[in-house]
């Protein structure tokens, strides 16, 4: 078995010397938006995997997997050049969707966190309609509980039914209370009511 950390040098090598190969020394219009993302060895070295990302739609995928189908044989002497091994490992391009696999799971996260922020805002809106609903209802009550306080005093004769002379006996009674805080605020009143 290989060491660990010389599979990985080997595999660093292989990815710079491809991506430099297929950036600049292919001429061909479709390698333009290929970008190397990693290297894949097998233990005994004998295999490369290059996994690619290409910028663009299915046909611009397509159209690359078609250019380093037919350059693969240019890029492994190329990185055979650089590698100084008895036996170059065969190369392989595979795709490599997880950037694309990544957008959409970022995607799906931001479409969560939007219909998450929506629902709060309406849970919130629909709580604060319920708590309003429910002091009103708990206000109704209390009025209710005093009407009927109210119609038993009345029907045992502790109060008349007069609802005028009630209100008007309450208003009476607020100015009373009014003039009588005057008085008490004005310090002179206060004074003669001692010396008397």
């Amino acid at each position: 078995m290989t060491n660990p950390r010389t599979i990985a040098r080997i595999a660093s090598r292989i990815q710079e010397r491809a991506a430099y190969c297929i950036q600049f020394e292919i001429r061909d219009p479709r390698a333009t938006f290929v970008t190397i993302t990693r290297v894949e060895m097998s233990n005994d070295l004998g295999i490369a995997t290059i996994h690619y990302s290409v910028l663009g739609d299915e046909g611009d995928r397509s159209k690359a997997a078609h250019m380093l189908d037919h350059a693969v044989g240019f890029v492994q002497r190329q990185v055979a050049r650089v590698l100084h091994m008895r036996r170059v490992p065969n190369l392989r391009f595979a795709y490599d969707d997880s950037i694309e696999h990544a957008a959409a799971m970022d995607r799906l996260i931001r479409e969560a966190r939007d219909r998450d922020r929506r629902i709060d805002s309406t849970l919130a809106e629909r709580e604060a309609n319920e708590a309003r609903i429910a002091a009103e209802d708990d206000a109704r009550e209390v009025a209710a509980r005093e009407a009927v306080r109210r119609a038993e005093r009345i029907e045992d004769g502790e109060i008349e039914d007069d609802t005028l002379a009630t209100d008007l006996e309450a208003e009476v009674e607020t100015e009373g209370d009014d003039s009588h805080q005057s008085e008490a605020s004005d310090p002179r009143t206060s004074r003669e009511d001692a010396q008397s």
